[in-house]
């Protein structure tokens, strides 16, 4: 059986008067953690598309795996990912973060 992964959920809400374009900066900046930081065993990401409208304003969600507690202690503080978040805060308006190990 494979090792469970712990996964990092992280879902935003953008600025209403962050463009488009803004928008896919941040995108592309969080898409390239996962070729910038090792730690990061897996990743995936999407946008809303669910019609039940209980997403209160969050459109984006972010799916980072990591192999440790630490793996993932370690992706916080590190150079690319502050680097990430200098991009996405003038565009920020809500974010829910939730991690928890697959079962």
């Amino acid at each position: 059986m494979e090792k469970p992964l712990l996964r990092h959920v992280v879902l935003f809400k953008f600025k209403d008067e962050s463009s488009a374009e803004d928008i896919k900066k941040v995108e592309d900046a969080f898409i390239a953690l996962k070729d910038e930081i090792s730690l990061i065993k897996d990743f995936e990401w999407g946008t809303n598309n669910s019609p039940e409208g209980l997403n209160k304003g969050l459109t984006h969600c972010f799916f980072v795996s990591f192999e440790t507690e630490k793996d993932r202690d370690d992706y916080l503080p590190h150079p690319a990912h502050k680097a990430f978040v200098e991009v996405l805060m003038p565009h920020l308006d809500d974010v829910t973060v939730v991690d928890y190990w697959a079962k």
